[in-house]
């Protein structure tokens, strides 16, 4: 796994999980789940560099070149259906100004890219690109665009992210108002090099991704009062992200893309749901809004809320199995995808026990929402 906390896959963290137990087996046995793993995710941090670097220099270019910066701000906007995602008119002089700046917006650039997200989808896009163009043929000099496309989309998220929670970076959030378009500039000027029905899909996956961001967004102002419909339609963000990259691996094709989409869409849920569990851990109270939060509230009993929410995710990742259980005979990338899912559950089982060691239910119990 690449991410921003290495401890999570360390021999002794590793040690503590079943899931990590048999990910250490697999290693010993150099099973072939494991050397592919290995392979792609050295391969993502080879490549990473040059991407960090093509990502900025081609963001300055469209920063340096727009004419109409106030209304590319405002287009955003209205795009994603946020107001706060313009920067006001009298400050896009300054922050352009600031931005233009090739090593500050490295800076920046390096910040958004500082993601887990990021890091650990890297190498599960480059994998399926290859196992779909093994089985198609035709692809040659695609990979590269489609997949750091649809990276750039992703990593979107991050600066979006920021500006909503105001949880970091609440130096830098103006300087990602500017960015933000640009990147959805050059994420959709790559994948549409993979061809009309990837950009459509594309499209289609943005405008879900957003219906679930502004329900997070919603749910925030009435934690006790959510539903279950509701906390599922926030897993957009999650789902229609993932599942739209895992679709598009296979440029949009039936019936590996659909296969693609299912189980790249529910690992991505069950990420979530660890995801949930470690901003907990880190931030020492129950996130808003989130499955454990739910289940808290319904079950009046934060242990159990969290425990019902680590089983969520294993649901989550079930499904994924029954995806990949549809794959077609002799698919070569089977093994990666099922050291992928057992990974997952690692991660996820590592913060669950992470929090149950640190003693924190009464500290989360009184910080509740009421």
């Amino acid at each position: 796994m690449i991410g921003k906390d290495q401890s999570v896959v360390s021999r002794g963290a590793l040690m503590r999980t079943g899931p990590g137990r048999q990910m250490i087996r697999q290693g010993l046995l150099r099973s072939r789940g494991f050397r592919l793993f290995s392979r792609y995710k050295r391969e993502a941090e080879g490549a990473f560099p040059g991407f960090a670097d093509r990502f900025a220099r081609d963001l300055l270019g469209e920063i340096r070149s727009d004419p109409s910066p106030g209304s590319t701000q405002q287009a955003f906007a209205d795009e994603v259906g946020s107001a706060e995602m313009a920067l006001g008119t009298s400050r896009i002089g300054p922050v352009r100004s600031r931005l233009e700046d090739a090593a500050v917006l490295r800076d920046r650039v390096g910040r958004i890219l500082d993601s887990n997200f990021v890091k650990m989808t890297f190498p599960v896009l480059n994998a399926l690109f290859d196992a779909a163009a093994a089985r198609a043929g035709g692809r040659a000099g695609l990979r590269q665009d489609v997949v750091e496309g649809h990276i750039l989309a992703i990593d979107l998220s991050e600066p979006m992210d920021r500006i909503v929670d105001r949880d970091e970076d609440l130096d830098y959030l103006d300087d990602y108002r500017l960015m933000n378009p640009y990147i959805l500039r050059l994420a959709r000027g790559k994948i549409s090099r993979g061809g009309d029905e990837v950009l459509r899909r594309f499209e289609e996956g943005f405008r879900e991704a957003r219906e679930g961001q502004l329900m997070d967004e919603d749910l925030k102002s009435r934690p006790t009062r959510i539903t279950e419909g509701e906390m599922s339609l926030s897993y957009k963000k999650y789902r229609a992200v993932m599942g739209t990259a895992g679709r598009n691996m296979a440029l949009a094709e039936r019936p590996l893309g659909e296969i693609f989409y299912v189980g790249m869409a529910r690992a991505a849920e069950g990420v979530g749901c660890g995801n949930e569990i470690e901003d907990s851990v880190r931030s020492g109270r129950v996130k808003i809004p989130s499955w454990p939060l739910y289940y808290s509230v319904l079950a009046g009993d934060v242990r159990r809320g969290f425990e019902l929410a680590l089983g969520k995710g294993e649901l989550y990742l079930r499904d994924a199995g029954l995806a990949a259980g549809l794959l077609p005979d002799g698919f070569s990338h089977r093994e990666f995808l099922e050291f992928l899912f057992l990974a997952v559950r690692h991660y996820n089982q590592f913060w669950y026990g992470r929090l149950r060691g640190a003693g924190m239910w009464s500290d989360f119990k009184s910080r509740l929402p009421r």
